[in-house]
């Protein structure tokens, strides 16, 4: 865990500054959680009191379904994998989509002489082939919309919704040389789960349902919010500001590279603009924010020694539940 981060104080001259009051600005939340999963945190955190900019650093994008996603799925529907991980909420529902798909195949050829017999198989739901675990109660909450029959396996879920806990579970730790496991996730994201099970000698396959992309619209998107942001931190009628570092939440090491491009190729316009500039412009026009302008609240081990390497101030978190995050904001604050 890093020490405590200092604050950025942004001081304006003015001739009266010295019969000015201090003002003290709100706390800056940046949200960089993709769209589809930005909306809990941002509510929580504007319900405490803080100021949340949503800035999605990530698009997830679907992939195409291969024939070799297919031929895995009819493998673990025929029960050879000991147990299925879902890691996100998103591979969840692409998942779900493929196997309601499967089975509606399977049951219509089975019964295609029997329609009565066709419609009573829909009415008894989907069924488990082995335990399937859901990384985080999102990603559960996905096969509430369907009919599951968990008569034999069980929807399961990890004390702490992250890949430590999903290794803690009896399911996984269970796993020795020779398992089979099958993962359901997105193109990239962490690997703890995957190398230390490979390690062990179990057979991992994966289907990566869907691939993670910087927004067409982030550069934009960032540049409008940092005028606006240095725009109102130097306003000539504030005499003295105290302003806390804008705070970032960054909950992929994707998500992480995408805003490090962003605002290093922010900061290399505004010097572009600059040095073309005839005029000097007031340095209020001129500043751009660097990477160290910001705090960080990220996600596991990996994410974090990232952003040390970088010398950046952050706190570290286990699992990115919006109550997790605000701890870790006033436990500083």
């Amino acid at each position: 865990m890093s020490s405590m981060p200092t604050q950025s104080t942004y001081i304006t001259s003015h001739k009266n500054y010295s019969n000015e009051k201090s003002k003290v600005m709100p706390q800056v939340v940046i949200n960089t959680r993709p769209v589809e999963r930005a909306a809990p945190l941002t509510q929580h955190l504007q319900a405490a009191g803080l100021t949340v900019v949503e800035m999605p650093m990530l698009t997830l994008r679907p992939r195409p379904t291969t024939d070799l996603d297919i031929a895995l799925m009819h493998q673990w529907l025929a029960g050879e994998y000991k147990a299925l991980v879902i890691v996100s909420p998103t591979a969840a529902a692409s998942g779900l989509v493929a196997w309601q798909s499967l089975e509606h195949e399977k049951r219509k050829y089975k019964t295609k002489d029997g329609n009565d017999k066709y419609a009573q198989s829909l009415l008894e739901g989907l069924s488990l082939p082995s335990p399937l675990i859901a990384v985080g109660e999102a990603t559960a909450a996905e096969f509430s919309q369907v009919r599951i029959d968990t008569t034999s396996y069980q929807i399961l879920q990890p004390e702490t919704a992250n890949n430590e806990g999903m290794l803690a579970m009896p399911e996984i730790d269970s796993l020795q040389a020779g398992d089979k496991l099958l993962i359901w996730r997105g193109l990239g994201g962490r690997r703890l789960l995957v190398d230390t099970l490979q390690t062990r000698g179990v057979h991992i396959d994966s289907i990566a349902w869907y691939e993670r992309t910087m927004p067409i619209d982030a550069l934009t998107q960032y540049q409008q919010w940092q005028q606006a942001f240095l725009t109102h931190s130097t306003a000539s009628d504030i005499a003295l500001l105290k302003q806390p570092k804008p705070i970032v939440v960054i909950s992929s090491a994707a998500a992480f590279e995408h805003w490090s491009n962003i605002v290093n190729d922010s900061q290399s316009t505004t010097v572009d603009e600059e040095q073309d500039s005839d005029a000097v412009a007031d340095i209020e026009q001129r500043l751009s924010l660097t990477l160290k302008d910001f705090t960080y609240v990220v996600l596991g081990e990996r994410l974090a020694n990232m952003v040390a390497a970088q010398q950046l101030n952050y706190w570290r978190v286990e699992d990115l539940s919006p109550d997790t995050i605000l701890s870790a904001i006033h436990s500083k604050i």
